[in-house]
């Protein structure tokens, strides 16, 4: 299989060996150079990375990736698709996939997602406006709604779900890959036309990305698309108490919640 795996990287980092990977500097145009492919060549988005996120180096591929490439994927420089979870840091990037390893799950299916990520007592509507500025997923679904009605029913099931695949993360056919891409940025060029984030700090002008997260599974919902869950590893140590206490305090803190978007108007 012709598998290229984008690695959406912004500085230096630990990148794997296998050739499937291409590490690809997002948000590349005025930066100084790493070293790696940059996002800003032939048709490209390099310069709506704050806002886009690894999402300008999806854009690219989708632009610029020659046809013969079977099946595209996108991982992130500190988070991969990974055989096992382990506690040791430096041990997880020897649980990196491989080629062989993505060519066993593609038998399976056509695309490869992220093992679900559960919030329990958050839906998926209620987890983002809980974490973010409320307006995007909102003039995402009414874009949806005006340009493609027959993804609302998909929509109102994933938003209630209490799980999904999160990260940007995932491999695909390559004819699906585009049609995801096509669907995703046409959602996301209009939406961009409409939200005002005049004023946003710089986490939450990373709109285009967070939305995204939660359109995976709509589109996957929609076109019945099977596919393989796998595991995902970070490769930095992470203080789950820390985003434990975040998590409940967006959920039943509401005062704490409103604190917060005051400071990303500020």
């Amino acid at each position: 299989m012709n598998i290229r795996i984008l690695v959406a990287v912004h500085k230096p980092y630990w990148m794997p060996a296998d050739d499937c990977y291409l590490p690809l500097h997002v948000g590349h145009k005025g930066k100084a150079d790493l070293g790696f492919q940059g996002d800003d060549t032939g048709d490209n988005i390099s310069a709506k990375n704050p806002h886009y996120c690894e999402l300008t180096g999806l854009y690219w591929a989708w632009k610029n990736m020659p046809k013969d490439v079977e099946y595209l994927g996108l991982v992130h420089y500190r988070r991969y698709f990974t055989r096992h979870e382990v506690h040791h840091v430096e041990k997880r990037k020897a649980q990196v996939l491989t080629q062989a390893d993505f060519e066993q799950l593609l038998q399976q299916a056509p695309v490869i997602v992220p093992g679900k990520r559960r919030y329990y007592i958050e839906t998926n509507r209620s987890h983002y406006n809980h974490a973010h500025h409320t307006d995007g997923l909102d003039l995402a679904e009414t874009i949806i709604h005006e340009q493609c009605p027959e993804y609302d029913e998909a929509f109102k099931t994933v938003m209630n779900r209490t799980w999904a695949h999160m990260f940007n993360m995932f491999v695909m056919r390559r004819d699906l890959f585009d049609a995801y891409c096509s669907w995703l940025f046409a959602i996301l060029g209009e939406l961009e036309k409409r939200v005002d984030i005049t004023g946003w700090n710089t986490y939450e002008s990373r709109i285009f990305g967070f939305v995204s997260e939660r359109l995976l599974d709509v589109w996957l919902e929609h076109n019945h698309i099977d596919y393989v869950e796998q595991n995902v590893s970070f490769l930095e140590p992470q203080n789950w108490l820390k985003k434990g206490g975040i998590f409940l305090k967006r959920k039943f803190i509401p005062e704490w919640g409103s604190q917060k978007h005051k400071e990303a108007k500020s």
